[in-house]
């Protein structure tokens, strides 16, 4: 049964929603739409002076079915928060002027997205650029006459020219399109040939340049590549972009590398890190100029490899690592002025804040808890974003040797006190082989000990992913802990933050650590916590998490009042032919279903269907080319043949996730139906 859908409508205003009411009354049990109420902040950046911060401040309109972004100031000690912009439209990417008297930013006030400048002190926006297409990714050069930007051109085409034959090609009434190559499709996109280029336009007015001109590539990299991907040299003459330029081998190669070339586009773009075949990417000059760093993998075809803090002087050339002997896979680069690196890394549960010695690299942790994203330097202090369990993310400092933390912003701080939260606890387990493994529980809200409480087992994607202390926007434990539910989630073998081996321990082993560890780890809350119901346990899992729940149903197929797999393969070897970076198959599973077909039929879900019995739900987007949607009706098919009771939840126009806000609600709420149907009774 699924439950009724309340509508809640978030409103632009800053500290208020529809049912502001509410925030004052009793606290409430915590639910999909207390989740969607919460503002959302990202992309913050700290002022030239170090004295106050931009950021992004996203709210959720049910009636527009999306959400609105909007620029917002506040102090670096908190005080003076502040709305910058306020169009009905989406205002995004703030990027300081090095004088800190103005913001860039991307809008699509005029139609389309468009760079934009305000004054910090308010006042109309000004429009400096006119493209013809979309732009993207927005960067600001050192000296501030220079702004970098992306945009999806044809390689051999200017914009005015790529918008003249994508007007053609609407008004055609041929629709086929061929095809020489892969990527076909990409994520969730079909190519159509355009390719992102980063163009740099002069703000004196004069035309932007391609300095991809000609290239079939992609800068930043598709699909999540961002403006860490893009950096000026210190002298804004040239600028440094990443890009994968793997010809036909694109759709199996990770090997992005670093260019460098001059902003007018002449000469030829110079290659920095070609000598490595894996991953290279976020450039990020030292603030005198004379060390490029960034992040670098080692193994080719491995996207969850260990990310290395490389070192490179400039404009020389020579290059060593500086974070090879440390554990952990750094995640962005800061510099300060004293020596030191800030970044993140997964750690035990946490994205916690680190200082690198950046002579010796030696790393220390300088905030430990939560999930922590964005450091930035403001005079002595680290502003950074912070998210956990217990809350989304708000705006933080910290002085260098971590002491003294200090919020910046609360901007839900009401919405929190309105919502009855579960608390969370990390425990740990002996798991496969021997090895120590770790899990989080969220328990039941008002939770009362001499109760049995059913158990939503949540299994995280990747599989290199990891269910740790933070506020997920889709699969957020808190949600299933207001509606009763004690929440497990256990860091198989192949989770990240606890070392790249430990890490590295999935491969060619889909179905056999992970699912130990499941087992054991579940036993493990089982017994820790006596009021979790041990006959009454819903499994669930998205991606690798679908396929694990796929895996499951024929494999530990007793112990389960219910099932839930989204977007999850039943057939590995199929799936190969399927999907779009060819990359992760051959890696995960030891090559292609050619060369090795064992490595394919070891652990896959369709050999054992014959096993099945639990109860499922089965969800999936149209939209998904990771996972295609035959995967998920294969399930559906499969379950529906053997006699077993399912459903089929589809998602037309959503991909690999579930974004939309009205569809996130009939998400939840059939997920929690789903659940409440068998482990409720």
């Amino acid at each position: 049964m699924i439950r009724s859908v309340v509508c809640v409508v978030v409103t632009l205003s800053m500290g208020t929603w529809a049912a502001s009411s509410a925030v004052a009354a009793e606290p409430h049990p915590f639910s999909i739409h207390d989740m969607l109420a919460m503002e959302r902040i990202s992309d913050h950046h700290v002022s030239p002076d170090g004295k106050r911060i931009v950021f992004v401040l996203r709210t959720t309109d049910l009636e527009a079915n999306k959400g609105r972004t909007d620029l917002w100031l506040v102090d670096a000690d908190g005080s003076n928060l502040r709305r910058l912009t306020t169009h009905p439209d989406a205002d995004n990417n703030p990027r300081w002027s090095p004088d800190g008297q103005s913001i860039l930013f991307l809008s699509t006030r005029s139609g389309s997205s468009q760079v934009w400048r305000i004054a910090v002190e308010g006042g109309e926006a000004q429009r400096l650029t006119t493209e013809p297409l979309d732009v993207s990714n927005l960067v600001v050069s050192p000296d501030g006459k220079q702004i970098a930007y992306s945009m999806d051109v044809f390689p051999d085409a200017s914009p005015a020219e790529t918008k003249e034959r994508l007007d053609k090609i609407e008004k055609s009434k041929e629709t086929g399109r061929v095809y020489d190559k892969l990527f076909i499709r990409h994520w969730d996109t079909w190519k159509d040939g355009r390719r992102s280029h980063v163009f740099v336009r002069s703000l004196d007015g004069k035309e932007s340049v391609d300095v991809l001109k000609g290239q079939d590539t992609d800068s930043p990299s598709k699909p999540f590549g961002g403006p860490e991907e893009i950096a000026f040299t210190p002298d804004s003459k040239s600028i440094v972009y990443v890009t994968r330029d793997g010809g036909r081998e694109e759709a199996w190669s990770t090997d992005l590398n670093l260019y460098v070339i001059a902003i007018d586009g002449s000469g030829k773009a110079r290659c920095l890190t070609c000598a490595n075949d894996a991953l290279d990417t976020s450039p990020v000059f030292s603030p005198d100029g004379k060390t490029l760093a960034y992040l670098a993998m080692s193994r080719a075809g491995y996207e969850a490899d260990k990310q290395t803090i490389m070192l490179m002087s400039w404009p020389e050339g020579t290059t060593k690592p500086l974070t090879d002997k440390w554990d952990r896979s750094a995640d962005g680069i800061t510099w300060s002025s004293n020596g030191t690196i800030f970044t993140t890394a997964q750690n035990v549960g946490q994205k916690s804040l680190f200082a690198i010695d950046a002579k010796g690299g030696d790393a220390k942790s300088t905030v430990w808890e939560g999930s922590i994203g964005g450091p930035e330097i403001a005079g002595d202090r680290i502003v950074y974003a912070m998210n956990s369990l217990r809350g989304p993310a708000e705006l933080y400092s910290v002085k260098f040797d971590g002491s003294d933390i200090q919020p910046i912003t609360k901007i839900n701080a009401e919405r929190l006190a309105a919502a009855k939260m579960g608390a969370p606890e990390q425990f740990s387990f002996t798991g496969w082989n021997g090895e120590k493994v770790y899990g989080y529980v969220v328990m039941p809200i008002d939770l009362d000990v001499t109760k049995k409480y059913p158990v939503a087992f949540l299994i995280h994607g990747g599989p290199q992913g990891s269910f740790g202390n933070d506020f997920h926007y889709r699969w957020n434990p808190q949600a299933y802990a207001g509606a009763g539910y004690a929440a497990v989630m256990i860091d198989f073998h192949g989770s990240t933050g606890y070392g790249q081996a430990f890490c590295d321990a999935i491969r060619g082993d889909w179905g056999g650590k992970p699912l130990e560890d499941l087992q054991k780890g579940l036993d493990a809350a089982l017994q820790k916590y006596p009021w979790m119901d041990r006959d009454r346990i819903g499994a669930l899992g998205a991606s690798y998490g679908g396929y694990m729940i796929n895996w499951i149903a024929g494999n530990w197929p007793d112990r389960f009042r219910c099932l839930v797999s989204h977007d999850g393969n039943l057939c590995e070897r199929l799936a190969y032919f399927d999907t779009e970076e060819l990359w992760f198959p051959e890696w995960e599973h030891g090559g292609t279903p050619w060369e090795n077909p064992e490595g394919y039929e070891k652990h896959n879900p369709l050999n054992h269907v014959k096993n099945w019995k639990t109860p499922m739900l089965i969800i999936h987007g149209g939209l998904d080319f990771r996972v295609v949607e035959t995967q998920g009706m294969s399930v559906f098919a499969a379950a529906q043949r053997r006699g077993i009771p399912s459903k089929f939840l589809y998602f037309p126009d959503e991909n690999h996730w579930v974004l939309k806000p009205a569809n996130s609600i009939l998400w939840h709420e059939t997920v929690l139906g789903w659940l409440d149907q068998w482990t409720k009774k």
